[in-house]
């Protein structure tokens, strides 16, 4: 099973075309926000999320015309998004609990948060040089520095404690195993971009206009060739937490089921 966030450019033909004639399982994709309630009671026994716990539902509204740089959070903007992501992961725990069987397995993995920004890059740091290309755009006068200070981008990434801390808390799921490892992407500068640009495009576009996009994107690829610790993928020490959390037996799916309506 698959399922993704609604963007209207997801290319579900290519993906199924892209999977083995000869598997042995069936696969369908699901449309709709993963934080919501998906597929039947108990009819998962396996569960697998790569790289999207991240996400929230919305920008915080407490967050609403306060810039936020990554590395350098706080006050109420950190308080709102921390806030924000814990009631978001929360939804996504009980929602899973309901669908899965008891006792069965959910696997995911995140990218948390924590780097020597003089020697050294992770995905939150390249995060943060994006930010300020956007905000060198602004200043060249190619996209509304009013609608800049007032955006915000939509996600959160961790601290592996954050993130232990909210799972300590469910009375759902028990935690298995939790490692951190080192990610072997190493991607170089047109990797970095080429991802950025997936996963960002569409909603820059709505915000700012899809005119200003390839201008951004030339501009954040020349900040990260520029820079002697980005344009270096062996400084890239991003950092993947894979968590296995299993559903308690004792789980009664149709109270949660109950809560979640």
């Amino acid at each position: 099973m698959v399922s993704e966030r609604a963007q209207v450019t997801n290319d579900f033909n290519t993906l199924f075309r892209s999977l083995p004639p000869d598997r042995s399982y069936k696969a369908f994709a699901m449309p709709g926000d993963f934080h919501g309630r998906l597929l039947p009671p108990s009819s998962v026994h396996f569960a697998y999320s790569s790289y999207a716990i991240h996400w929230l539902t919305e920008v915080p509204k407490a967050a609403a015309g306060l810039k936020r740089l990554y590395g350098v959070e706080r006050g109420e903007v950190y308080q709102a998004y921390l806030n924000q992501y814990e009631r978001d992961l929360e939804a996504f725990l009980k929602c899973r609990a309901v669908e899965m069987v008891k006792g069965g397995i959910w696997l995911f993995s995140f990218l948390p948060t924590c780097w020597d920004p003089q020697k050294e890059f992770t995905i939150a740091s390249v995060i943060e040089l994006f930010r300020s290309s956007l905000d060198d755009m602004a200043r060249k006068g190619k996209l509304s520095e009013t609608k800049l200070d007032a955006f915000n981008f939509p996600y959160y990434i961790p601290t592996p404690e954050r993130v232990w801390a909210i799972l300590q808390k469910s009375n759902s799921f028990s935690i298995e195993r939790i490692e951190i490892l080192k990610s072997g992407t190493l991607l170089t500068v047109d990797g970095h971009v080429a991802c950025f640009k997936a996963a960002h495009q569409n909603m820059l576009s709505h915000e700012f206009g899809a005119q200003t996009i390839d201008e951004l994107f030339d501009l954040f690829k020349n900040k990260l060739q520029t820079s002697l610790v980005y344009a270096n993928p062996s400084n890239d020490k991003t950092l993947v937490v894979v968590a296995i959390l299993k559903l308690k037996n004792d789980v009664d799916s149709e109270v949660l089921e109950q809560s979640n309506d």
